[in-house]
């Protein structure tokens, strides 16, 4: 093909003929507009122009291969990159933007997880900041997450000898240093240039489990690679294995390639997302969206779609996501029969929010489930995961050490952990703390982050009076103020007779 002119590539900016240059090429993405998960501003902001930074931050650059044939108009020539479009600032009004990077402290100055959200909006671009602080609707499902671990007290014991203690915790077999893992984040290119693997080397560096999102900027294999660099570098040392959080693909094709790639890739469990069979109202996303639209002279209607994209997305299988939607709205429990039949590992329902799926989940031979609603950007006042543990065991504690049980949303101490592992939980999920330990300080921040949460888990451990994981009871924890609440008459009378 002939090389087009920078000059022709910039006269394609609108609905009617919309080109972008990628990696050098040119792309005419027309019929991609509409279709786009997060909008059409996002595309027609930067159409004319060379998308190649931006796109990345939130996509590996090899989705464009599943645009429709003819879209590659051919590639860019390189004397007349000078003659693009520059795209628009959008001029979000709710936060002032962090574009214009700022000093931030030290890292060492960082001695709680709250630290690095502070650290983090001094560099993090608006949009960024909006996508990892957005939640549902008015935002009380994360503020119940945030606050229901403040509402369970420690009951501890003295005069125990807990000069040595054993924070390892086993998932599925594989043992970690911690009882906490980092949870699985999306688009993480938003919040740093080395997105997912330079999570993935701060986790294996300190012996963290993780969990890796399908709605990674890098790809699952490009990730997995990250991990086995990192383990060869440190000769094998560190006890961090990788899961994979599953969304599922409407078309069942799609969906097994997609399993066929994570299992080749050597991810240790899948761990499908049960909550997500729409996206929530992610109400800054939604004002950022409107702000990018008129920024671009359009109104439309929709929300930013940005950790599980939409029916339409071309995001092909190949690159470690699914394609043609995510978690299909018309999935079921009968789903996990073929599921099973291509997965032989272990299977974890994400998403879990009362006691009667638990039961479920159990009884359709699940090896975990995963109580979480989403970091409160789903449902709105959904229920915190730490209340839904308490359902569970209230009313079915007869599957609590049949599975292994995780859950996430709102932790922002390591004593937390102590809590849900007195409870009956297996370990727990932290997200966002360690998004803004990326974001701040890279690598080096995750394993500041996870210094942290482990101090603040050992002197929990101590003062509670116990030397390992396994002497946690129950009547360690004084749950009232939940369970009082669970017991409310508008609460869950009659759940019994469905259980």
């Amino acid at each position: 093909m002939a090389a087009v002119d920078g000059a022709e590539v910039a006269k394609h900016n609108s609905r009617k003929s919309c080109w972008i240059v990628l990696d050098s090429n040119v792309y005419d993405v027309t019929s991609f507009v509409s279709k786009h998960p997060g909008g059409a501003a996002i595309i027609l902001n930067q159409a004319g122009t060379d998308a190649s930074e931006e796109f990345k931050k939130y996509h590996p650059l090899d989705y464009v291969h599943e645009l429709p044939e003819g879209s590659v108009v051919g590639p860019i020539d390189p004397n007349t990159l000078g003659k693009l479009r520059t795209p628009k600032k959008v001029n979000a009004s709710a936060a002032p933007s962090a574009d214009t990077k700022k000093e931030i402290p030290h890292v060492s100055l960082c001695v709680s997880v709250s630290d690095f959200e502070r650290a983090a909006r001094a560099v993090l671009p608006y949009k960024s900041a909006v996508y990892a602080s957005t939640s549902a609707n008015t935002g009380l499902s994360l503020q119940t997450n945030l606050d229901d671990w403040g509402r369970v007290n420690f009951r501890p014991r003295v005069m125990k000898n807990v000069g040595d203690i054993d924070t390892r915790r086993s998932i599925f077999g594989h043992v970690s240093q911690y009882p906490f893992y980092v949870s699985p984040m999306g688009t993480l290119g938003a919040i740093h240039p080395e997105a997912e693997p330079e999570m993935v080397r701060g986790a294996v560096r300190k012996g963290a489990h993780m969990v890796v999102s399908t709605a990674s900027t890098k790809t699952s294999q490009q990730i997995m690679q990250a991990w086995s660099d990192e383990q060869q570098r440190l000769k094998n040392a560190s006890p961090t294995q990788l899961f994979y959080q599953y969304y599922m693909p409407v078309e069942r094709k799609r969906a097994i390639e997609l399993m066929s790639i994570v299992k080749k890739a050597g991810y240790k469990g899948l761990w499908i997302t049960v909550d997500t069979p729409v996206l929530g109202k992610r109400t800054a996303d939604r004002v950022l969206q409107a702000e990018e639209a008129l920024a671009v002279g359009i109104e439309e209607e929709g929300t930013a779609e940005w950790e599980a994209g939409g029916e339409n997305t071309f995001a092909p299988a190949m690159a470690g996501r699914s394609a043609n939607g995510q978690l299909s709205p018309h999935t079921t429990w009968e789903d996990l029969k073929w599921i099973r039949q291509e997965w032989a590992g272990p299977i974890v329902l994400k998403g879990i929010q009362c006691a009667e799926d638990a039961k479920l989940a159990y009884e359709h031979g699940c090896d975990g489930i995963l109580l979480s609603n989403h970091g409160g950007r789903q449902l709105h006042t959904a229920p915190s995961a730490l209340m839904t543990l308490l359902e569970i065991r209230t009313y079915c504690p007869e599957i609590i050490g049949k599975l292994e049980i995780f859950l996430d949303g709102g932790l922002r101490d390591g004593s937390d952990v102590l809590k849900a592992l007195c409870l009956g939980a297996t370990a727990v999920g932290v997200g966002r703390p360690f998004l803004y330990a990326l974001a701040a300080y890279g690598s080096k921040g995750v394993e500041r982050c996870i210094d942290v949460l482990a101090e603040e888990l050992s002197l929990g451990m101590r003062f509670l009076g116990v030397t390992a994981l396994d002497q946690l009871k129950p009547e360690m924890v004084n749950a009232t103020r939940l369970l009082n609440e669970m017991w409310r008459p508008e609460g869950l009378l009659g759940i019994k007779s469905r259980l």
